[in-house]
C-alpha cells in the first residue's frame, strides 16, 4: 500500500466534505515533490478529438472544482483529468452537509450544487500550471442565473484558451431546472451558442455531459442534436437521481447518486447512444469504474475514453495503476492489440 492509498484510508474517517478538501490541500502541497508517472503501455494510448491521450483512464469532473492540483492528479497516472463544475461567478452552493459515503454499497451521494470560486480563480489555477497532461474544464450555469445559455458561453471565452477541452454540463440534478437544458429546443440553442462563440477563438474540442435518467426518446432527441451541433463528444453519465436497493445508512439522502450502483445504467445508456451515433462522436465512459474489468466494459460498449472519481474514495489513487494493469490483461485476454481495437466491440 502506498503513502497515499494509507493516506485515503486515514482520511474517510473524516466527514466526507471535510476529507475532500483536505485531500485537495494535500495534493496542492505534496504536488511539487512527486515523481512523474511512469511511461504507460502503447497498447493503452488512444487519439480522440485531436489529442493524444497517454491512456484511456481520466480523472472526473468533481473532484477539483477549481483546478487547484491537475498536475498533481496526472501524476497519479491518470491520462487526462477534467477540473470543474465551474460557473461564472462564486456560487456557496447547498447547505452542508451535501456528501454521503455509503460504504456499504460503494457509492456516494452529493447535492454539491456546483459550489467553487468561479471562472478567475480556476483560470488563474490553470495558468500557473507547470505540467502538460491533457486538462479538460467542465463548465455550468450559476443558480441564479437569468440566463444560463449566456454563463456557458463566458465560461467558454474565459476558460477554453487554459484547457485541452470544455465539457458543457446540463446534467446535474443539484442545479433546480438544469437538467431542462438537455431537451431538444434547449439543447440546440445551447449547443449552437457554444460552437457560435468558439468559432470567433481558437478551435477547442466541446463534449456535452447527459444524465443516465433518461428514456428512448430523449436519447434519441439528444443523439440529433448532438450530430447536427458538430461537437465532438459526449460524455455518459452524470450522476443519477434514480435509487436502486442501498443497504447504507445514508441511502435516502437526496442528490446524485454515483459508484458502483451507477455502473449498470450508466453502460446501458452509453451503449445506447453508441447504436445512435455510432462514431460520429468520441463517447467518454463515467459511472460505476471501480476496476480494469468495468473501463474494459465501458470501452467495449463504445467508449474511447473513461472517467472515474467515487471509487477513488474506496481503494485510494492506487486504483489508477490497477486499473491500467487490468485493463491489458483484458486486452490480451480476448485478442485485442490495444484499447483502440476493443472500442464497441
Amino acid at each position: 500500500m502506498s503513502v497515499f492509498d494509507l493516506g485515503a484510508r486515514l482520511m474517510r474517517q473524516l466527514p466526507a466534505e471535510i476529507a475532500h478538501n483536505a485531500t485537495l490541500t494535500l495534493a496542492n502541497a505534496l504536488a511539487p515533490l512527486m515523481p512523474a508517472a511512469s511511461p504507460d503501455d502503447a497498447r493503452l494510448a488512444v487519439t480522440a478529438f485531436g489529442l493524444d491521450f497517454p491512456n484511456p483512464v481520466g480523472l472526473a469532473a468533481g473532484f477539483d472544482k477549481e483546478a487547484r492540483v491537475p498536475d498533481a492528479m496526472g501524476k497519479f497516472g491518470f491520462g487526462f483529468v477534467e477540473c470543474g463544475t465551474v460557473t461564472p461567478r462564486p456560487q456557496a452552493g447547498n447547505p452542508q452537509p451535501r456528501l454521503f459515503r455509503l460504504t456499504q454499497d460503494q457509492a456516494v451521494i452529493n447535492r454539491m450544487g456546483f459550489n467553487n470560486g468561479g471562472m478567475d480563480v480556476a483560470a488563474a489555477n490553470l495558468k500557473a500550471r507547470t505540467g502538460r497532461g491533457i486538462v479538460g474544464i467542465n463548465i455550468g450555469a450559476n443558480k441564479d442565473s437569468t440566463d444560463r445559455i449566456a454563463d456557458y458561453a463566458t465560461c467558454f471565452e474565459r476558460l477554453s484558451p487554459l484547457a485541452d477541452y470544455v465539457t458543457v454540463n446540463v446534467s446535474s440534478p443539484n442545479t433546480p431546472g438544469l437538467r431542462g437544458l438537455q431537451g431538444k429546443d434547449e439543447l440546440t440553442r445551447l449547443l449552437a451558442s457554444m460552437v457560435e462563440v468558439r468559432n470567433r477563438h481558437a478551435f477547442k474540442p466541446l463534449l456535452l455531459k447527459i444524465a443516465p435518467d433518461l428514456d428512448a426518446s430523449a436519447m434519441d432527441e439528444i443523439a440529433d442534436v448532438v450530430r447536427a451541433s458538430g461537437i465532438e463528444g459526449l460524455i455518459v453519465s452524470n450522476t443519477t437521481i434514480a435509487r436502486p436497493a442501498l443497504a447504507s445508512k445514508h441511502a435516502g439522502e437526496t442528490g446524485g447518486l454515483s459508484g458502483k450502483p451507477l455502473f449498470a445504467p450508466s453502460t446501458t445508456v452509453l451503449r445506447e447512444m453508441r447504436s445512435r451515433l455510432g462514431d460520429s462522436v468520441t463517447l467518454v465512459g463515467a459511472g460505476g469504474i471501480a476496476s480494469g474489468e468495468d473501463a474494459y466494459a465501458k470501452i467495449r460498449a463504445g467508449a474511447t475514453l473513461v472517467q472515474l472519481y467515487s471509487a477513488l474514495v474506496f481503494q485510494g489513487p492506487g486504483l489508477v495503476t490497477r486499473i491500467k494493469r487490468e485493463l491489458l490483461a483484458c486486452l490480451a485476454r480476448d485478442g485485442f492489440a490495444n484499447v483502440t481495437a476493443a472500442i464497441g466491440k
